[in-house]
């Protein structure tokens, strides 16, 4: 399974949404980077992305975006293909 990484912070909606998602579809660790908690991740964050807003996820070396483009990705079928690395 690829790894998965999300930038994220302790109250947003979104990011619990998508971790539940990814949990659904059998992710067992998450490489979650807290950025309320160190200002200098959020600023890397943004150079990556070029976005403001978490979550951002990463799958590989894929960004998939936020939440509702994981969301998306799911309900077209390419995040299970994604997840296993293909």
């Amino acid at each position: 399974m690829s790894s998965v990484k999300m930038y994220t912070t302790a109250v947003c909606p979104y990011c619990m949404r998508a971790k539940q998602l990814l949990k659904a579809r059998g992710v067992e660790q998450i490489d979650e980077i807290r950025v309320d908690q160190n200002p200098s991740e959020l600023q890397q964050m943004m150079v990556l992305t070029g976005r403001r807003t978490v979550p951002q996820i990463f799958i590989g070396d894929t960004h998939v975006g936020g939440c509702d483009d994981l969301m998306a990705l799911d309900s077209r079928g390419g995040l299970l293909p994604l997840l296993a690395g293909a």
